[in-house]
């Protein structure tokens, strides 16, 4: 890693101060202007205007292949503990991760609600407007270009931070917020949910002569095409999907209004909800909130649209917690959009505390069990195993058991209770199991009969099975014996052959 730049209060902002104008052919590429603007290479970090509180401001470098060339800065608060969230924040044309971390407000809600941002950055090396290459589908499919290069970023954040891969989350600007729908789309196992600013519908263009047509023409797709554009992204995903904001300005004519309804039909459709709207709200600054949800009654997709708007980040420069953001070009005085997406997605809301009397009510070879007090409002919760979550997201009870580890070394436990918007609370103390080489099995040798009395096997028409594994042991009698070997708590299998040492 580069050198870190701590920032702390107010302090100067570099503007650019050139811009020209700049064509490709017939296609204009800018996203980030009314207007094509060119954008030399960015500069590294420095201290820059509206940055909030005194956490890490710093380029990082070494973070993977990069086939997509760009750069990676992130932000992080001081003390963030591990297991926070992480939001990856893609600039606008002619932009840099600079101008983003100046001004958009995301470091604001970093120190607030505890999570790191991470800011990729791509320059005019890559596209003489600096654009991200939304329209390209040699870069922004899975596993290509820069697609993959923030991908990889997230991978090193997680590294570094210990983020919770379960937590992570994308919003762009313009290029950048097409390129967020994109990432959505290709990557639905890595990112939470996604904003999508002044952007266009995932892989509405997979060519440069195309992407003029997304900016400014209704493609005239149905729901379900524009939703298989997503599918297509990912063969053989089937959810869960992402939950999509999308801001939109009614004035916008560089990213013509059209595509906040077209955003809106594909993930709606993604989601399997339709497009009648659950409820709908006024906000400030102008600003109409729609929201489709999911059969939970969670909203799965949000759309902002905000009067008068045109072409930027809304912002809403201010001291107090829903303001943010410093105005300047693209930069458009409304709301904090920063604020309103980091609620949508469940961040700064009020953490469940942690589960109490934890403790691990049974060990095999291969499994640790656990048990733990309910936390009201809870609706899951998350399991840890030295400070990796190990659950798949569907533990509602107050139980687990562990499988597939090696219980010969000692493993530490500790568990969260996560309420129905999926943020994860505190997490309990830890406890420990295993750690004195691996247990010996416990196998019990009886009758059928009397192993079906002590509860390790069940019997059927007179005929015994072992409980778990199912296995069939002959008639149900005190003249047939076998052995069985408990593998894990309440798990049978027969062990006639000797029980393993």
């Amino acid at each position: 890693m580069d050198k870190p730049v701590r920032t702390s209060g107010p302090v100067a902002r570099a503007v650019r101060a050139v811009r020209r104008w700049t064509a490709v052919g017939t296609t204009v590429l800018t996203l980030a202007s009314g207007t094509a603007v060119a954008a030399s290479a960015a500069p590294a970090p420095a201290a820059v205007a509206g940055a909030a509180g005194s956490g890490t401001y710093q380029q990082v470098s070494d973070f993977g292949s990069n086939p997509g060339n760009l750069a990676m800065y992130s932000y992080v608060p001081t003390a963030l503990p591990a297991g926070a969230p992480l939001v990856v924040a893609l600039h606008g044309c002619t932009q840099t991760a600079n101008d983003y971390y100046s001004a958009s407000g995301w470091p604001k809600y970093a120190d607030l609600y505890r999570f790191a941002v991470v800011f990729p950055q791509t320059d005019s090396a890559n596209n003489s407007l600096s654009c991200f290459s939304w329209f390209d589908s040699g870069k922004d499919a899975r596993g290509r270009g820069e697609a993959a290069s923030v991908v990889q970023m997230v991978t090193k954040a997680e590294s570094l931070y210990g983020s919770d891969a379960h937590r992570v989350f994308v919003t762009g600007l313009s290029a950048g917020g097409g390129l967020t729908a994109d990432l959505l789309a290709d990557y639905p196992d890595v990112f939470a949910g996604g904003a999508v600013d002044s952007g266009l519908p995932a892989q509405c263009a997979t060519t440069l002569g195309a992407a003029s047509g997304c900016q400014n023409d209704d493609q005239h797709l149905t729901p379900a095409q524009w939703g298989d554009k997503v599918r297509g992204s990912d063969p053989g995903y089937t959810g869960p999907w992402p939950r999509v904001a999308i801001w939109q300005g009614t004035a916008d004519y560089t990213v013509r209004p059209v595509n906040g309804t077209e955003l809106r039909d594909q993930w709606t459709d993604v989601w399997g909800i339709g497009q009648t709207p659950s409820s709908t709200q006024s906000l400030p600054g102008g600003t109409t909130l729609t929201t489709y949800d999911d059969g939970g009654g969670r909203p799965a997709v949000a759309l902002y649209s905000v009067s008068g708007m045109g072409h930027g980040l809304a912002v809403d420069p201010g001291s107090g917690p829903d303001q943010c953001g410093t105005t300047s070009a693209y930069f458009l005085g409304a709301l904090c959009s920063s604020y309103y997406t980091a609620r949508f997605w469940g961040l700064g809301a009020a953490q469940l505390p942690a589960p109490g009397g934890l403790a691990v009510t049974g060990t095999t070879a291969h499994a640790v069990s656990l048990s733990w007090n309910a936390v009201s409002g809870a609706a899951s919760y998350a399991v840890y195993r030295d400070g990796v979550r190990v659950d798949t997201g569907a533990v509602t009870g107050t139980t687990y058991t562990d499988t597939g580890v090696d219980t010969s070394v000692a493993h530490g436990y500790a568990v969260a209770a996560v309420d129905s918007s999926g943020t994860v609370g505190a997490r309990s103390s830890a406890v420990s199991a295993g750690g004195r080489g691996a247990p010996a099995p416990t196998c019990f040798t009886d009758s059928n009969y009397a192993q079906t009395v002590a509860g390790r096997a069940h019997q059927s028409g007179g005929l015994t099975y072992a409980n778990g594994s199912g296995q069939a042991m002959g008639l149900w009698n005190t003249f047939t014996v076998h052995t069985l070997e408990e593998t894990s708590p309440g798990f049978y299998v027969l062990a006639d052959a000797g029980c393993p040492a």
